[in-house]
């Protein structure tokens, strides 16, 4: 199932040719971590959808359509398979609730970035201050602020709107971006991605999974800082592999895969297949750091780091089958 090699083929790994851009993506990423999905998953996925109906997010039929074609629990299933039921629920809440954020956003954002401003700054109002809410995007985020607060240490409850606040920020610079005239190149698409990637606000819950809170010095260890900004790179990117097509249909510019198309001017099988090598050298750094570091971490270190790995191992089997990006699997894999 999985691959070793470094060297991007258009086989499979039977040696049969690529037919396709999915089996291209297949055949060449390096994905050391195995499936794994909570045996939890459907009742998640009932939870998510009450909860988003509370909330009146879901009123919107586009809205209800681009849930049940993203699965939002599923992919909180495969990154966190061993996760309690009350923290699974949390974290495919706030899938659900980001994917919800994000597509608004970037609806809003490419019409004008200054009309984003009302709602990410109520965002950071809920976040930063405890302001009450205003819209049913605003009600959601305060109600799983809530959520996270009653189910995490102070420290960790306060890491994860830090987060998410750096989240809601990214979402701004990525609007710019996208009302550039000219494209923005790798290098700044990159940068730009990891501030939207909004992974990094699920880290303190994979801590709150742990027996212990982490100690300063274990959770702020550079090593672990490092492989924070891997994991959560690797996590982001794997999809921008498998939504090229989407992003590309859609005018999209943030993503990995098509930065490499503009930069190196090529067809999007080899954007991908250049995309796929720089994945799988922050894979293969994520491995080494984590062998390294891991004979000096605490079982709770451990663990954390592992809930990392998951993010990576998640959204690669999730992006293979989501009806979200169900366009890439009919492109061929021809350059």
């Amino acid at each position: 199932m999985y691959t070793t090699h470094e060297d991007i083929t258009l086989v499979t790994r039977d040696g049969i040719p690529a037919a396709g851009l999915a089996e291209l993506i297949d055949a060449n990423l390096y994905m050391p971590f195995p499936y794994e999905c909570h045996p939890g998953a459907a009742e998640a996925a009932a939870g998510v959808e009450k909860w988003l109906r509370t909330w009146g997010l879901t009123d919107d039929p586009a809205v209800a359509a681009m849930i049940s074609r993203t699965r939002p629990a599923e992919l909180a299933a495969c990154n966190g398979p061993a996760m309690d039921s009350g923290l699974l629920q949390i974290a495919a809440n706030q899938i659900a609730y980001q994917f919800v954020f994000d597509d608004r956003a970037e609806d809003l954002g490419r019409r004008s970035p200054g009309l984003l401003l009302p709602m990410l700054s109520e965002s950071v109002a809920i976040l930063r201050d405890g302001q009450p809410p205003t819209t049913p995007l605003g009600a959601a985020l305060t109600d799983l602020h809530r959520q996270v607060q009653e189910r995490c240490t102070p420290a960790q409850a306060a890491r994860w709107a830090w987060n998410s606040r750096e989240y809601v920020h990214g979402l701004l610079y990525e609007a710019v971006a996208q009302a550039r005239p000219v494209p923005v190149g790798s290098g700044l698409c990159r940068s730009i991605r990891s501030l939207i990637a909004g992974v990094e606000p699920f880290y303190p819950l994979c801590e709150a999974a742990q027996p212990c809170e982490l100690p300063p010095d274990e959770l702020h260890h550079p090593v672990m800082r490092r492989l924070s900004r891997l994991s959560a790179d690797a996590a982001v990117w794997i999809p921008d592999l498998y939504s090229a097509v989407k992003e590309q249909r859609e005018g999209g510019t943030i993503n990995l895969a098509l930065a490499y198309q503009r930069s190196h001017r090529c067809s999007l099988p080899a954007a991908v297949s250049l995309a796929v090598r720089h994945i799988n050298r922050t894979i293969r750094e994520f491995e080494e750091l984590y062998g390294e570091i891991r004979p000096e971490l605490s079982p709770s270190g451990v663990g954390y780091v592992e809930g990392m790995a998951g993010w990576i191992r998640g959204c690669y089997f999730w992006s293979r089958t989501v009806p979200r990006y169900a366009d890439t699997r009919a492109v061929p894999a021809g350059i």
